[in-house]
């Protein structure tokens, strides 16, 4: 799934994380969680602690949950900038997670990325769906790809790209 980025930034590629990609997984999912951290009072050592707990039972639950999932690191010239997150179920391909380093969000490395997901889901005649806080910055992008809510499920929303055969036209 998702093996090739259409219209991505010249060195721009997907590979299956490993085990040795850990540390890097977490510093990146601490890059999602620090305004939350820097009202904590907390020191660095027990930031780091909550992060490596927050991390590890994510990770774990979207193992469990999606164990057919593909868990990738996006790369930008060979040097690690993100993690993509899919599964494909019985009608949808399921967006699990997308995070990339503040320094890379805004250079068009995400669209790719969703392009890439939405262009696999149209060819499989697919939904692609996701889940988003209503505050994500990023919930701007998913709207502008054609991604509506659906439904909200506790602090998240799931968004939904209808597949292809099933996108509203104006009339």
């Amino acid at each position: 799934m998702v093996d090739h980025l259409i219209d991505a930034p010249p060195g721009v590629a997907l590979r299956p994380a490993t085990p040795t990609d850990r540390d890097f997984l977490v510093a990146l999912f601490r890059t999602t969680r620090e305004d939350e951290l820097s009202i904590t009072g907390w020191d660095e050592a027990a930031k780091a602690a909550f992060v490596e707990l927050q991390f590890a039972a994510q990770d774990q639950s979207y193992r469990l949950a999606y164990p057919a999932g593909r868990f990738d690191v996006v790369e930008r010239d060979g040097r690690r900038i993100g993690r993509l997150s899919t599964v494909r179920l019985a009608d949808e391909i399921r967006i699990v997670d997308i995070v990339l380093l503040p320094d890379e969000r805004g250079a068009g490395i995400g669209t790719a990325l969703i392009d890439a997901v939405l262009a696999e889901a149209g060819s499989l005649g697919l939904a692609v769906r996701l889940h988003v806080e209503p505050w994500n910055p990023a919930r701007r992008l998913y709207e502008r790809l054609g991604f509506v809510g659906v439904e909200q499920r506790g602090f998240h929303e799931l968004m939904e790209r209808p597949a292809a055969g099933q996108l509203k036209t104006a009339s």
